[in-house]
């Protein structure tokens, strides 16, 4: 006779098999959705590193994203033509003639030296690639083999995306960061990711490269507005993106006037933590979010009616994320301005750690 324990152990079983059954099934109809995956996925990060930090105003580079000589993994770079793309072939009705927009964009891909080709791997996809892909390289060179577990980043491949061109309302790049909608998430995740997989290069250095479907794998990091697209891609696609970084984030009011998404989203993302106020109105999302924002930041004497100061937008948007009872990270850096490099240098080994803590292959 079964025991209480041995009983819940074996409907706990059940109800995994399930799942992996019924996802087997919706593969073969072409319509298995990710959160699939993650209902039989749980993670225990803890709340260590959570809440808001204060650096500066004296800066170093962390030894962790410095070359140490550790073994390399392998680089790549192709090109995707916008005219190609069903999301942003670059003729939006919104784009101003006068701001010139990419015939295409460059992809960037690092490999970390501990990937094992066949397994599926979590990923990080970073905007405005290259943009500190360096750094990015250097910390899974050094802590995807770190000897200390409370430091070990899991062997994640680095995605950096080239934006579309130009920047600001009725630009490429402004439409694709600073839209209030799912779009931009979908364009990784239907257009660049099966690009990556299918890159000949890619493919011949790993024959069985795949990406893991589970969204707690999926992380997305930007400055900016690519911060703010970081942000936007988690928050209407947390099916797909579920670990974000934002440094000098841009949730202010930088949409698109005649886009269609003023309709629901007048101030474009000001609303996450003002007006609306999106993340204290909403109900909670499946979310790990790390913010940052510079005291002299874009902006910084603006007054409220602007929508437009960046050091408000990004405190009052860390206030919001600790009210609603979200994992997040909020790193305020002192005598430093818009996307500092030096905040980079400074941060971002413990910005990636903290991020993908509790992580772990299904």
């Amino acid at each position: 006779m079964l025991s209480l324990q041995n009983l819940t152990m074996f409907m706990k079983s059940m109800v995994r098999l399930t799942s992996v059954f019924y996802c087997f099934a919706m593969l073969l109809l072409g319509i298995c959705h990710p959160t699939v995956a993650a209902e039989t996925y749980s993670e225990n990060p803890g709340t260590e590193g959570n809440g808001k930090h204060i650096v500066g105003p004296h800066y170093a580079i962390a030894a962790d994203l410095k070359d140490q000589g550790n073994p390399k993994g392998k680089y790549f770079e192709f090109t995707m033509p916008l005219a190609d793309s069903k999301i942003f072939p670059g003729n939006d009705t919104t784009l101003n003639p006068n701001k010139e927009v990419r015939k295409e964009r460059k992809i960037f891909v690092y490999v970390p030296a501990a990937y094992v080709d066949g397994s599926k791997a979590p990923i990080l996809v970073t905007m405005d690639g290259p943009s500190r892909l360096d750094l990015v390289r250097n910390a899974l060179d050094n802590l995807t083999i770190s000897k200390n577990p409370h430091r070990k980043l899991p062997a994640f491949i680095a995605i950096a995306v080239q934006n579309g061109g130009n920047d600001g309302k009725g630009s490429e790049r402004g439409l694709e960061y600073d839209t209030m909608s799912d779009r931009f998430a979908r364009f990784v995740n239907d257009e660049v990711l099966p690009a990556v997989l299918n890159n000949p290069k890619i493919k011949a250095a790993y024959p069985n490269i795949a990406f893991t479907e589970n969204p707690w794998g999926k992380a997305v990091m930007g400055c900016s507005s690519g911060g703010a697209a970081a942000l936007t891609m988690g928050w209407f696609r947390p099916d797909l993106f579920r670990r974000l970084i934002t440094y000098s984030g841009t949730f202010v009011d930088q949409q698109d006037d005649d886009a269609p998404e003023e309709a629901d989203y007048p101030l474009g993302a000001w609303e996450y933590h003002s007006s609306m106020k999106l993340i204290a109105n909403s109900e909670k999302k499946p979310l790990r979010i790390f913010t940052h924002v510079s005291e002299n930041d874009n902006r910084a004497n603006d007054p409220e009616r602007t929508y437009h100061n960046w050091v408000m937008a990004n405190e009052r948007t860390a206030a919001a994320l600790e009210a609603k009872g979200y994992d997040y990270r909020y790193v305020f850096s002192r005598a430093t301005r818009h996307c500092d490099r030096k905040v980079f240098e400074h941060t971002l080994a413990d910005t990636l750690v903290w991020m993908w803590r509790g992580y772990h292959a299904e």
